[in-house]
């Protein structure tokens, strides 16, 4: 048997483990113990210095979502953006390759649904992108 300290949920709880497969029991322990009462414990709230990112690292912040227009290429997916395929001011045609993301260890290519010329570009190769985020703004 091994005391050990779990938190779920915010609350921890002192419980009694008993350990299988470790070999023969240590002496003094009973073979089967008697059930343990769970009782919570109360424990200290974190240091603001714990959750607070470190100091050389600032944290940039976030930017706000950028309004999807009629002709804009979303990420169809959530995963990373591998390659942006096009440049501001470039003519795209409808169904030309414009980015690759990469999810659960496949790439994924994107496409344009309609033709036009790229305005600007809002992911950047090697980011984290989200599901129906704008990639590419078309005109």
């Amino acid at each position: 048997m091994k005391k050990l300290r779990v938190t779920v949920e915010g609350k921890a709880y002192d419980v009694l483990v008993e350990i299988l497969d470790a070999g023969p029991a240590a002496p003094g322990t009973a073979a089967a113990a008697a059930p343990v009462a769970l009782a919570p414990v109360q424990s200290a709230p974190l240091a603001a210095s714990v959750v607070a990112p470190p100091s050389s690292a600032p944290v940039a912040p976030k930017a706000p979502p950028v309004a999807a227009g009629a002709n804009d290429v979303l990420s169809p997916l959530s995963g990373k953006v591998v390659s942006i395929d096009v440049k501001v001011g470039d003519d795209v045609a409808a169904g030309a390759k414009v980015a690759v993301v990469e999810a659960m260890k496949m790439n994924t290519d994107i496409s344009a649904v309609h033709a036009g010329k790229v305005l600007s570009i809002h992911a950047t190769v090697g980011g984290a992108i989200e599901e129906g985020t704008v990639m590419i703004k078309l005109g």
